[in-house]
């Protein structure tokens, strides 16, 4: 019975809430936010890369700025903005968002 217990606690402390500049919503989050910039002129094209956490326990992806970049087939980078979102605590998720030429 002891161990049962402890296991749910130990599960329900953990969180998948995501950082922003604008603080965290208790109930919802959902952020958009400038990250980076270069000198480089404005690009015409857009790559993103994502990761994702569920219940603080599992979390995957590879939010990168080389993946998004990779991913929209931009070699010279003009700035890079970020995405964070979160529900309840439970699922969050972060997306790097990558414009260029």
């Amino acid at each position: 019975m002891f161990s049962a217990v402890a296991v749910c606690a130990l599960m329900l402390s953990s969180c998948a809430l995501v950082s922003t500049p604008a603080g965290i919503g208790g109930l919802y989050t959902s952020v958009k936010y400038g990250g980076a910039i270069s000198g480089n002129t404005i690009g015409k094209k857009v790559g993103t890369s994502s990761a994702s956490n569920i219940l603080g326990l599992i979390c995957s992806g590879d939010a990168s700025i080389q993946a998004a970049a990779r991913n929209g087939g931009i070699k010279k980078i003009s700035h890079v903005d970020q995405e964070a979102s979160s529900i309840l605590g439970l699922f969050g998720s972060y997306k790097t968002v990558v414009y260029g030429d």
